[in-house]
């Protein structure tokens, strides 16, 4: 079964969430260094591919409602 992409780009803001908590709580323990950065980058990653997902889904949902309406 194929996930949506729209279950996809949740699931990417979740790690982009879980990698946040990690950074913050690396940081106030640690400081800052090269693990902090990393799991900062991860998120920023994250959050980008979550969002870019959840846009093609909105707009993929919008197509195949026009596809629809032009054959009615």
């Amino acid at each position: 079964m194929r996930r949506s992409p729209l279950f996809s780009g949740l699931i990417y803001f979740l790690l982009g969430g879980l990698f946040t908590y990690f950074a913050i709580d690396h940081v106030q323990s640690n400081g800052w260094g090269f693990f902090s950065y990393l799991l900062i980058l991860l998120a920023t990653f994250d959050f980008g591919s979550g969002l870019k997902m959840i846009i093609f889904h909105i707009k993929y949902k919008d197509q195949l409602k026009k596809k629809n309406q032009k054959k009615n």
